[in-house]
């Protein structure tokens, strides 16, 4: 057993930075929060705690775009492997692409005698995107569920909390559904393929539900935007019955310098943002780490999070101050003029949570608005801040979000006005009960993302997208419907006037993806792997920005510099090859929110 196990049920340890949640631990701990909070690498140490503790612990990943495999330095896969250096502990990747091909062989395992015609139906029903994520819940269900005494403790780590939401309501919304839908197929195939998994919802629910069992912790930085969301989050975690939270604030920032004005303002940036939390927050059970100077990246510094102390074996060798000075994209207002040119298009911004998506598309159809063009600003994003980031209106710009309530009801109704007319009143019945199965929302938000593509042949639209894995499931989305199309139209010379959203997002005088990225490892690779899926899918990124670095601020703070020394690194990792184009936006001593801060950024 390693030195640094905590004191976890009686183990002898005492340490006054162990988090609550691992003094007791119940057997289920999930972390969710706003992408880029840290939630990976404290569902790591919190797996690593228990297991050096001598439990028997099995960390899970429900994130399409997860990084576990860098952080613990081992090749995961859907199965449980085990973590070399970390006797007891196991993780697993559940692979959303990987689970609807098993999800299907067992609906389609259930249609022995049905005739070629209806397992092609079948098949084709199965395609689709919803069928991609109800399958990962599935495997996700079970695991919950799951009671056979293999291992003492399972430790989620979740995807960004809009797409976690959806998943913790799933239980409840395909039970609801199963109960009221007593015949017909939905999008995912024969009823018969989900009503075999109705316990499984039944007990993922109560597992859920019991505080004995589960405890949810919401992380969060010290910063308003992902307070904000935590705050959100609660009380939706609430409607659900699921109250057996806590909050964990990560990334607190002590200067150690009174002199130094970044660091100070660093400093009271984070401390005015947890004084004026919102108040679903203050009642909840709270811990705070600090900031650390090295990344998260391997077992020594996961095992040095909650400490206190530095990670052994030390980290490799900073690159020397020289480096940092040959550290040099070019700024943000180059990147928008090269876009404004163009007169108008599609621009997505696009990468791992917590990256600064949002102030970027912000700032970007701002600095469009200012060289004297119409813009769109929409966002695909379940927990969308635009109108945080903006906290005011311009000329010239438009703003709106993809609202998966309001676009689920305005599908129903065009399909019950098409499909269902020539129904009589119990068909119409029971397409309206099947159109209450929870996919209906995907197959909706994919038809807005949809029109959204397609109206940036006329105009400027730029695309605040969600983290990652959910705007990979929209691409899946969009390349299925690409294939369905091209399927359906056995006319060669009528499939070569059909023009679909995947073909617009192929065509760079249509399409501008910007990934954007933190001057670190863990987003960096993130970019790099979401840029290879995006290739797999025949699209092509036009640049990278590097956000937030803190090269060229002029701070003496000893842990910025530690910080900043490991950001030349990746920045020089971005322009040696991942990236054909790169741009750099510097950290901003003064939140940037607002248009006329937004404003100066691109200038």
């Amino acid at each position: 057993m390693s030195s640094a196990s905590p004191a976890i049920d009686g183990h002898d340890r005492t340490s006054a930075s162990l988090p609550r949640f691992l003094r007791r631990p119940p057997r289920h701990l999930f972390f969710t929060g706003k992408g880029g909070v840290g939630k990976t690498s404290i569902a790591c140490a919190t797996a690593l705690a228990l297991a050096d503790a001598g439990k028997r612990v099995l960390l899970v990943s429900t994130d399409p775009a997860s990084n576990l495999d860098e952080m613990l330095g081992t090749a995961l896969s859907r199965t449980p492997r085990a973590v070399a250096g970390a006797a007891g502990l196991s993780a697993l990747n559940i692979d959303p692409d990987a689970a609807a091909e098993a999800y299907r062989a067992r609906v389609l395992a259930q249609m022995a005698g049905a005739s070629d015609t209806e397992r092609a139906t079948v098949i084709e029903q199965l395609s689709g995107a919803c069928t991609t994520e109800v399958a990962a819940f599935d495997e996700f269900a079970a695991l919950l569920a799951g009671q056979d005494g293999a291992y003492d403790h399972i430790v989620f780590d979740t995807a960004p909390t809009g797409h976690t939401l959806r998943l913790l309501s799933l239980p409840a919304a395909w039970t609801g559904f199963l109960e009221a839908n007593e015949a017909g197929a939905s999008c995912l195939g024969p009823h018969s393929g989900l009503k075999t998994q109705e316990q499984r919802f039944r007990d993922a629910m109560r597992a859920l539900g019991d505080a004995g069992m589960t405890a949810i912790i919401l992380v969060t930085r010290p910063e308003a935007g992902a307070l904000a969301e935590a705050a959100r989050s609660a009380d939706e975690l609430n409607a659900l019955g699921l109250a057996n939270q806590s909050l964990m604030v990560n990334g607190v920032f002590h200067a150690q310098r009174a002199d130094d004005a970044v660091a100070a303002a660093l400093e009271a940036r984070a401390h005015n943002a947890l004084a004026t939390m919102p108040e679903p927050l203050r009642a909840l059970p709270r811990d705070e780490l600090p900031l650390r100077g090295f990344d998260m990246v391997g077992l020594a510094p996961l095992r040095a999070l909650f400490s206190g102390r530095e990670p052994e074996p030390a980290p490799e060798p900073a690159p020397s101050s020289s480096a940092i000075r040959r550290v040099s994209p070019p700024p943000l207002p180059a990147l928008v003029h090269d876009l404004a040119a163009q007169g108008r298009g599609l621009v997505m911004v696009m990468g791992k949570g917590g990256v600064g998506k949002t102030t970027l598309a912000a700032a970007i159809a701002v600095g469009l608005v200012a060289r004297g063009h119409g813009v769109h600003l929409s966002t695909t994003d379940p927990a969308a801040h635009l109108a945080m980031a903006l906290d005011g209106e311009m000329p010239g710009l438009r703003v709106d979000r993809i609202d998966p309530k309001a676009e689920t009801d305005r599908y129903v109704a065009r399909i019950m006005d098409t499909r269902g007319r020539g129904l009589d009143e119990a068909g119409r019945a029971l397409l309206r009960e099947d159109l209450r199965s929870p996919c209906t929302e995907e197959v909706a938000v994919f038809h807005a993302f949809s029109r959204i593509v397609a109206e940036a042949r006329s105009g400027f639209v730029v695309l605040d997208t969600a983290p990652t894995g959910h705007t990979l499931l929209l691409m899946d989305a969009a390349g299925a419907y690409h294939r369905q199309m091209l399927h359906d139209l056995e006319d060669a010379h009528a499939a070569g006037r059909i023009v679909t959203p995947l073909m617009r997002l192929r065509d760079p005088e249509h399409t501008r993806i910007l990934l954007v990225t933190l001057a670190e490892t863990t987003p960096v690779s993130e970019a790099s792997s979401l840029q290879d899926d995006l290739r797999r899918a025949g699209i092509e990124p036009y640049a990278w920005i590097v956000n937030r670095t803190l090269i060229g601020s002029g701070t003496a703070d000893p842990l910025l510099l530690r910080r900043m020394e490991a950001e030349a690194a990746q920045i020089e990792r971005v322009q040696s090859g991942l990236a054909t184009r790169s741009f750099v936006l510097p950290m901003q001593i003064d939140a940037p929110s607002g248009i006329h801060r937004l404003s100066r950024l691109t200038a």
